[in-house]
């Protein structure tokens, strides 16, 4: 992948699942570390008691753990979704924001694991907050993660 953050932030806003949900990218680091995702409450995109549709918070999240692992390992590695479970803690009709990260160290551990040759399968947790910064929703995405072999590129 070798879109600046800018540009995949741009990429990302006209992505029509986000359009349709109401999903804004704000912030993409210019070292692709963190990305910041937001929602506001839309008449498209309420659940039938006017809060935000869960649907739409998880697809917030969704992809990005897998964008950042795809960007900082390289084509070296194959990233995939695996899991994904949410727990959604208090309904709410205020903005969400998630801030999605992932730590060089933790990049240089799952590159460690990886290299291996074995499959890797790692997991990372993520906090949805409303504008009074209460917690909406949590979210566990697992990862499968493994080196590719040399014949794959």
């Amino acid at each position: 992948m070798k879109l600046s953050a800018n540009t995949m932030k741009h990429l990302l806003n006209l992505y029509p699942p986000y359009i349709g949900a109401g999903i804004k990218v704000e912030h993409i680091s210019p070292n692709w570390n963190q990305i910041t995702a937001s929602m506001k409450v839309r008449w498209y995109n309420r659940n039938a008691v006017g809060t935000h549709f869960g649907g739409s918070i998880y697809s917030m999240i969704d992809p990005h753990i897998m964008l950042i692992l795809m960007k900082k390992l390289g084509k070296e590695y194959w990233v995939w979704d695996s899991a994904a479970e949410i727990e959604f803690i208090k309904a709410t009709r205020k903005k969400i924001t998630a801030q999605i990260q992932v730590d060089d160290t933790e990049i240089e551990r799952i590159k460690a694991l990886a290299n291996t040759g074995k499959k890797q399968f790692p997991e990372f947790h993520i906090a949805i907050i409303d504008s009074d910064n209460s917690l909406i929703a949590r979210v566990k995405k697992v990862l499968y993660v493994k080196k590719r072999p040399p014949s794959s590129e």
